[in-house]
């Protein structure tokens, strides 16, 4: 990468940072829901769920951190589809911009603004009794898995929010992101689903990620999982970057 390159995405990501700074309702409604998700499970309906925990919110918040995440990258797809509309792109380019680099400061904006939601979630479940005895090694593992995962939702987001057409449509894709945990072992285990059901749970790759991250959060084996969990996000993040990223061309030429 150029040293041009890094300093206009520099720049730009100041310039969206910026943004969420004069705008913190930004990560207020992303953190909410999940935060809304946690109380529900927790105090309303844990108690009827048999997870073999001893702490329920310890055994949920893998799956929160991964709704959060998909929550907040539908602000990824709105803040895209608002400045191509805006015309924003159109004028970076009339200007000696490196190309890429707008792309790359919304990306990388998405990623700043999901780690202060998750850090938010973190400490609303620590309030709400979650407890673990994992190293900084386990912590760091578990922000590497998420920092991958942001990364690979983020490079989804972008599709949407260059091509849709209105301004719901570019967020709307999010959807089916943030319910596809509950078809996991993020809240229940699998072994208590139907069949078909279970057959899904258990070979989607939110299954495999709440998984490891669980087993770290509470020093237990982490098996297979994690190499799983990694090669799902690692493969989702380049598909859809070369996705994103082809789509991004066709547009600006």
């Amino acid at each position: 990468m150029s040293k041009h390159f890094l300093g206009d995405t520099a720049v730009l990501l100041g310039r969206s940072l910026r943004h969420i700074a004069r705008s913190p309702d930004t990560i207020i409604t992303t953190v909410v829901m999940p935060i809304a998700f946690m109380l529900l499970f927790v105090y309303v309906l844990g108690g009827a769920i048999n997870t073999g925990s001893d702490s329920y919110v310890t055994y949920l918040l893998p799956g929160i951190l991964l709704i959060t995440v998909a929550s907040g990258i539908a602000y990824t797809a709105y803040r895209l589809f608002m400045d191509m509309k805006g015309g924003i792109f159109e004028r970076f380019q009339s200007m000696p911009t490196a190309r890429s680099s707008v792309l790359w400061a919304h990306v990388l904006t998405s990623l700043v603004a999901n780690l202060i939601s998750l850090a938010v979630v973190v400490l609303v479940a620590l309030l709400m009794g979650f407890r673990s005895t994992a190293g900084v090694s386990a912590w760091l593992a578990v922000a590497g898995i998420l920092i991958l995962f942001t990364l690979a939702l983020t490079w989804i987001a972008v599709i949407p929010g260059l091509t849709a057409k209105t301004m719901e449509g570019a967020s709307a894709f999010s959807y089916p992101l943030i319910f596809l945990p509950f078809l996991s072992s993020a809240f229940v285990p699998t072994g208590t689903m139907p069949g078909p059901v279970r057959a899904f749970a258990e070979h989607q790759p939110v299954t495999s990620i709440v998984n490891a991250i669980r087993a770290l959060f509470t020093q237990q084996p982490v098996g297979t999982d994690i190499w799983i969990a990694l090669a799902w996000c690692a493969g989702i993040l380049v598909i859809a970057y070369v996705l994103a990223m082809n789509t991004y061309r066709r547009r600006i030429s």
